[in-house]
């Protein structure tokens, strides 16, 4: 419809997936159209690694496991804040990687153990603070008071 659209010039022309340009003259191509419903409903996986090493189910396994590598992305980003680095010896680029995957791996590891995203584990936890006060030559500790949810995310963490 839309491709019709636009070859009756009812709609802006835009790079189209059903529409050839010949000698200033906009048409349907009918030919791609057949090709797209005649493979409606298919998906291909394209990869480099050699059948004798991963079968197509393998593939496509793996393929469904990609999320995982794009959330672990996305986490970086927002709830690490991990950022460009402005390093230049191998030594300082290679401390921060380190630290910044160390600080992924904790991260989901607390979500597996928890079933919790990052934000509200630190959103849940991050009243609790103790505190030293000092008076004269008096020390003491206050603890807080750990709300259920708090104890929850604690619990999961300890059984994890």
């Amino acid at each position: 419809d839309r491709a019709q659209r636009v070859a009756d010039r009812a709609e802006p022309l835009k790079k189209q997936r059903f529409v050839k340009i010949t000698d200033q003259k906009v048409i349907l191509d009918e030919v791609s159209i057949q090709r797209a419903r005649e493979s409606a409903g298919y998906k291909g996986y394209v990869t480099n690694i050699a059948s004798e090493v991963m079968d197509g189910h393998a593939v496509v396994a793996a393929y469904h496991d990609l999320w995982k590598v794009e959330q672990s992305f996305r986490m970086a980003k927002a709830d690490l804040r991990a950022r460009p680095i402005f390093h230049r010896t191998r030594d300082a680029i290679e401390a921060h990687l380190t630290v910044v995957f160390a600080a992924l791996a904790v991260a989901r590891h607390l979500q597996d153990v928890t079933g919790m995203s990052i934000k509200k584990i630190v959103t849940t936890l991050r009243p609790l603070r103790t505190v030293t006060v000092a008076i004269g030559d008096h020390e003491m500790l206050v603890e807080p008071t750990i709300s259920d949810a708090a104890r929850a995310v604690i619990d999961a963490i300890n059984s994890g």
